[in-house]
This record gives structure tokens, C-alpha cells and sequence, in this order.
């Protein structure tokens, strides 16, 4: 008994003099944030992606050109975008800067783990591959495909159905994520491949030299829009193949993939994922 009142004892006392020192830290001009951050330990490992971030105060974001997630305005050349805001107000809430890195799809993941950057912040869609070699958080937002194919084979083409049959060649971008699915999905169709940004998939449909292009549906409603003298969209209403579209970091640090994972949790569940969404569709003249 003697020994638990001891053990209290010594405890209190020394919880005392880590406040007392603290509110010395304070006193002398040290701000209470950073003060308070010296008394209470966290659990985080130091060499966690949250603990150097807290530290250095930057974090290193990798992104791919996909409106309406991430994009640079054609005037400014200025980045926005849905992916884009959410972001700046991550950094804005732990108080860092952002160091933003633009790299392909094709190398996106690449990046990732080489350590050019410690958070890919684009539209990243699902793919088990993928998930092999990155560590998905969230999700933050899920997506469908739609399929695009050049306004002189209207006449051929009416539903995703008619893409099944070997003298059809779709286009996609290297690297995303709908190259796989394109062989399970139409498997007697033919494919090939562009390297670059996601809308240069778009290319070949326009050329002439691949009848289709897939990719996501707001990807494709934007690009469409931007082309409508060519281009037309198949069933703009009925997206295909759903699956999570969200971050990345890399494996073997769940501190940072923690963090990350319950603060996506909180924008998804207050709306701010919904509005952001509606306003940069609106903005870039898809709604």
C-alpha cells in the first residue's frame, strides 16, 4: 500500500515540475503548442513521416494531372483541384507547408516508395497490384469509368457491350488503373498504351488509331466537354467498374497512415469531400 501511495507520489511530483517547466517555456516566449508538445509523449516513432513533418514543418506531396482532382489552371498555371484543397487544408490544420512534386501516373507509385515524396495526394483508383506495393488510406472518394469514343462511330457504338469484339481498340493511359480492368471487362477487345498525364490516353480516339478511351468518369466529362466538336461520351449516366479512389503512402508506417486514414474518415463523414466535388465540377463546366 505504502509502496502504490509512493509510486502515486513520485508521479505527481514529477508531472508537477514537467508543467512547471512547461509553463516556464511558456513564460519565455516559447508558444504553448510547442511547449506542451516537450511534456506529454506521443508514441510516434521519430523517423514516422508525422514526426518529421511536425518537425522540419513540410511535407512532400506527389500528384498527377487529373481534373477535376488535381489540375493546373491553362492561364495561371496554378494547381487546384478537389485533391488539391483537401491538401492545403490538411496542411493548414497541422500547420506545415506543402512541397508539391508532379510526376505520370506511370510513376506515381515508383515515387512513392523511392521517397521522392511521402504522400502521392492525386486520384488514385484501386487496383489490387497497387495495393501490392503502396499503402491506400481512406477512402476518401470512390469513382466510376466512362468510355469515349470519337463522334464519326456514333453510329457503331450505343452501349459498354458493343466494346467486346476483337476489331475494337481501346486507349488508356500507361499506369492507370483501368489498363487492367480493360482485358477482364471486354476481353476479345484490343489495347494500347500512351505514357504522360491521364487525358493523353484521349489521343488516339481522336486520331483515329483506337476506337475508344477509358477512364474516369469525371476525367472523361471533362475532357469531353472541352472536345465537344469530336468527342462524345457512352452513357454518361451509368458509370462502370466503381471502385475507391483516394491517397497513398508507403507501407511500415502506421503512425502516419493512422493519422491519415481517421482525418479522411472526418472530411468524408462532415461533407467536405461531397462539396468540394460539386464545386470543381462546376468550376471546370462539367455540371
Amino acid at each position: 500500500m505504502n509502496e502504490i501511495l509512493g509510486t502515486g507520489k513520485r508521479d505527481f511530483l514529477k508531472g508537477a515540475a514537467m508543467l512547471g517547466a512547461a509553463s516556464g517555456l511558456v513564460a519565455a516566449g516559447a508558444p504553448p503548442r510547442e511547449a506542451l508538445a516537450q511534456v506529454l509523449e506521443t508514441g510516434i516513432r521519430p523517423d514516422s513521416v508525422l514526426a518529421k513533418i511536425r518537425k522540419e514543418g513540410v511535407l512532400r506531396v506527389g500528384y498527377s494531372q487529373t481534373g477535376p482532382w488535381f489540375y493546373k489552371d491553362a492561364k495561371t498555371g496554378e494547381l487546384g483541384g478537389i485533391y488539391k484543397d483537401v491538401c492545403d487544408r490538411l496542411a493548414r490544420e497541422i500547420e506545415i507547408k506543402l512541397d508539391y512534386k508532379e510526376v505520370t501516373f506511370a510513376n506515381a507509385t515508383v515515387g512513392l516508395r523511392r521517397g521522392d515524396y511521402d504522400l502521392y495526394g492525386s486520384s488514385l483508383t484501386y487496383t489490387m497490384a497497387r495495393a501490392l506495393t503502396v499503402d491506400y488510406i481512406g477512402p476518401l472518394y470512390s469513382k466510376g469509368s466512362l468510355l469515349m469514343i470519337h463522334k464519326d462511330n456514333a453510329g457503331r457504338f450505343k452501349t459498354s457491350a458493343d466494346f467486346n469484339d476483337p476489331s475494337v481498340t481501346f486507349s488508356v493511359v500507361a499506369g492507370g488503373s483501368e489498363e487492367p480492368r480493360i482485358p477482364i471487362l471486354w476481353p476479345k477487345a484490343k489495347l494500347i498504351t500512351t505514357t504522360g498525364q491521364v487525358a493523353l490516353g484521349a489521343e488516339p480516339v481522336r486520331a483515329k488509331r483506337a476506337d475508344v478511351w477509358m477512364s474516369g468518369d469525371s476525367d472523361v466529362l471533362l475532357f469531353a466537354k472541352r472536345n465537344a466538336s469530336w468527342a462524345q461520351v457512352i452513357e454518361p449516366d451509368k458509370p462502370i467498374d466503381k471502385r475507391p479512389n483516394t491517397w497513398a503512402v508507403r507501407y511500415g508506417d502506421p503512425e502516419w497512415k493512422n493519422f491519415l486514414d481517421f482525418w479522411g474518415a472526418f472530411v468524408v463523414v462532415n461533407g467536405e469531400m461531397d462539396r468540394l466535388f460539386a464545386h470543381h465540377m462546376e468550376k471546370l463546366g462539367a455540371m
